[in-house]
């Protein structure tokens, strides 16, 4: 097998937090790296779903009550999940 160079840019921060984690698993970026792009040939492009992930309509608005509740000083709050229970079972 011929090999060739292949430079990339990116962030140094990146770049050290995935030489620690792919270091983890034994192996080094140039073969994290490779291993990408072999699995990308055998899939026919990306190894993982690539989207935005964007929360649906429901979700923003339960995001949005979410807030509007965790702000508003009229609705009791519960200090844990045991406070919580017990009111409950009242």
């Amino acid at each position: 097998m011929a090999s060739t160079n292949f430079s990339v840019r990116m962030d140094s921060e990146i770049k050290k937090q995935c030489e620690t984690l792919y270091g983890e698993l034994g192996m080094n970026l140039t073969t994290a790296i490779n291993v990408f792009l072999r699995q990308s040939l055998r899939v026919g492009g990306f190894p993982f779903e690539v989207r935005l992930d964007q929360p649906n309509k429901e979700t923003i608005a339960a995001m949005l009550e979410a807030e509007r509740i965790a702000k508003d000083p009229d609705i009791k709050h519960y200090s844990d999940v045991e406070e919580a229970l017990r009111e409950l079972k009242r």
